[in-house]
């Protein structure tokens, strides 16, 4: 390269790292000097109600711009509203006695389990070898792999990362390149079902964060079978339609892959046979499992039984987890989830909750006459609102009390809105709003175009089922 050339590459990446600190400022202005004119402002309201909403605007404008870690800013939020005198510490920081982000937590530990026991690449590969060979039953068996490792591996960022492994593993089998469709298709459909099936499994932080605020704000019981039962035939339409999209997207540029039954076979030969570990986590797994499936006959709440099993899992004579997981866990999504769950309950306690609710759902209101048009309504609704705060969890986090607070003083069914609402969540165009579209787009095997095309059409296609299920089938499970 010409000593000219690197002369003006070296000039662009000065600029843009200029602009890119200059965009940084601006964000960070905005989220200090926003919340300061609404503090002072004179408004018609209770000084503490605007106050508290002063601080809820510092957060979610932090949370938007992403000026700092998620967790960060919603402990600094957290902080502000005890020392500032808006509630007290009890009520500041009430998320975090709250069992949803220890759920969470226990999801962490759940997917330590499966991935350090080798039991969800295990899992991965027999069903891989059972599928069949030709690229077609490959990337089906990666997308019922996607959705069934949901159960154990609760963390949608994780899973991308288990199965993107095996997808390496088949994109250099079929020697295929970077851009072709055949690695573009598995990473593309990969990542975005791993996206979606966190919200039709009470598994991902998202819906965890969910169905904690639909019980805080709802009074609803949030049951982890029914919440599987509502959207079951969804997750199987969506397996089927995202399986056929992907390859109508992008057609293989080779049918079929030589010795693909040998190529699993190899890698489970290689995996030995079922190691004590591997046993254990199965077993353990199972157990939480069945629990869940059941909790309407015991009503042994979710959390409850995840913390249990996945403390089971650290003993000493278990011999999965040790101290060292506990370590290496990222606690950054459990704090996040506690304070976004602490500022609803300041919200509440400072009626600002109230305001936040009338001034957001006025405009919807009048066409909210019946199941069809509140489906409708609602789906969209939730959709557009995710374009504004980046990721799901600070998006349900953040609306949910608000969906919740709507439904009974109008008389509506808490957990048929909560339920939609978080459903919506699910749609996106853009990697920025979710994590998990992050980590599969970092591998670089898709484009941004790529994303927002199968988003778009798995957006509508999503919109179309559970304008189906909502108003036919949830009444035959009992949601009316």
């Amino acid at each position: 390269m010409s000593v000219t050339a690197t002369a003006t590459l070296q000039q662009i990446a000065r600029t843009a790292n200029g602009q890119g600190r200059s965009f940084a400022l601006l964000n960070q202005l905005l989220c200090v000097l926003v919340p300061l004119a609404f503090w002072f402002a004179p408004l018609a309201m209770e000084p503490r109600t605007q106050h508290g909403l002063a601080i809820v605007g510092f957060m979610v404008l932090a949370w938007m711009t992403q000026v700092t870690e998620f967790a960060i800013a919603g402990l600094v939020g957290c902080f502000l509203f005890w020392a500032l005198h808006i509630v007290p510490f009890s009520v500041a920081f009430s998320g975090f006695a709250n069992d949803t982000p220890w759920f969470l937590f226990a999801a962490l530990l759940f997917g330590r389990i499966a991935s350090k026991s080798g039991l969800a690449r295990r899992l991965a590969y027999s069903i891989m070898l059972r599928i069949g060979s030709t690229y077609s039953r490959i990337l089906l068996g990666l997308i019922i792999t996607d959705f069934l490792l949901t159960f154990i591996v609760p963390s949608g960022m994780a899973r991308v990362v288990i199965l993107a492994a095996i997808a390496l593993a088949l994109v250099e089998a079929f020697r295929a390149e970077k851009g072709s469709n055949i690695a573009r298709g598995m990473f593309l459909i990969l990542t975005y079902t791993g996206n979606l099936f966190d919200k039709m499994i009470l598994a991902g932080a998202g819906s965890i964060t969910a169905a904690g605020a639909m019980t805080k704000f709802g009074g609803v019981e949030v049951l982890w079978g029914e919440w599987l039962l509502a959207f079951l035939p969804c997750s199987i339409i969506t397996v089927l339609v995202a399986w056929r999209l992907t390859l109508w997207f992008h057609p293989p540029e080779q049918t079929t892959l030589a010795n693909g039954k040998e190529f699993f076979r190899k890698e489970l030969a290689e995996m030995g046979p079922w190691s004590p570990m591997e046993k254990k986590a199965a077993l353990l797994i199972g157990t939480a499992i069945a629990l869940w499936v059941t909790d309407f006959l015991h009503h042994v709440p979710p959390a409850l039984i995840g913390i249990g099993v996945g403390l089971f899992a650290l003993l000493p004579r278990v011999g999965i987890l040790e101290e060292e997981e506990m370590r290496k866990l990222n606690y950054m999504p459990v704090f996040f989830v506690a304070t976004a769950l602490s500022m609803g309950n300041v919200l509440q306690v400072t009626k600002g909750l109230d305001v936040l609710t009338a001034t957001v759902f006025t405009g919807i209101q009048p066409y909210l006459g019946n199941i069809f048009s509140t489906t409708a309504i609602m789906y969209w609704a939730g959709f557009v609102y995710h374009f504004f705060l980046a990721s799901e969890i600070s998006m349900l986090a953040t609306s949910m009390p608000l969906v919740m607070t709507f439904a009974k003083t109008h008389g509506m069914n808490a957990l048929m809105l909560g339920l939609v609402w978080t459903f919506s969540s699910g749609g996106k165009l853009f990697a920025y709003q979710s994590g998990v579209l992050v980590v599969g787009y970092s591998f670089g095997y898709f484009e941004p175009r790529d994303l927002i095309r199968i988003g778009l059409w798995l957006t509508v296609a999503e919109f179309l089922i559970i304008m189906l299920l909502v108003p036919f089938y949830w009444p035959l499970i009992g949601i009316y």
